[in-house]
């Protein structure tokens, strides 16, 4: 099943909360700060131990004083025009995300690089759904609810409109 909630995802009572994170993983601005200052910093010392990740690959660590018990944290790409494989680098931090969590039963995504990263909304969740509806339909997980946590109204409203049957 897959919802989307307006929210606060630091907040979410799910097994784990993806974190939209820049390519050293020790935190910044955003939805990745936010995550960082409520999960405390537990969460930092761990990040440092994993040596960073590339962007379009994900990692996992624990939630600590989140209401998530994992933590993933998906690079995603910065937008540079389209033309710098900014869609298949997208794609792989939802995959990743989700091969991470595999073991689990519910995951909450933020909107992955449309903050500060600047990929367009719209085209970004079209990805996001699109990769989500593929690995649930491919089976060999313990996955049952998958969250788009949605920032504003406005972002809600895109993935409303992305994922309404036609």
């Amino acid at each position: 099943m897959i919802e989307v909630v307006r929210g606060d995802i630091t907040k979410l009572d799910v097994d784990a909360i993806v974190n939209a994170a820049n390519e050293s993983l020790l935190g910044g601005g955003g939805v990745d700060g936010a995550i960082h200052r409520a999960a405390g910093p537990e969460l930092l010392a761990e990040c440092e131990t994993l040596g960073g990740a590339k962007t379009g690959q994900a990692k996992r660590t624990r939630g600590h004083r989140l209401p998530a018990r994992y933590v993933v944290h998906a690079v995603g790409p910065v937008w540079r025009g389209g033309g710098h494989g900014e869609d298949d680098l997208l794609a792989s931090c939802y995959r990743e995300s989700l091969r991470l969590a595999s073991d689990l039963r519910s995951i909450a995504f933020p909107a992955i690089s449309t903050g500060v990263f600047a990929f367009p909304i719209e085209r970004a969740t079209r990805i996001a759904v699109r990769e989500v509806k593929r690995f649930l339909a491919a089976g060999g997980h313990s996955l049952e609810k998958v969250v788009f946590c949605c920032f504003s109204a406005a972002d809600e409203a895109v993935y409303r409109k992305v994922l309404a049957p036609e």
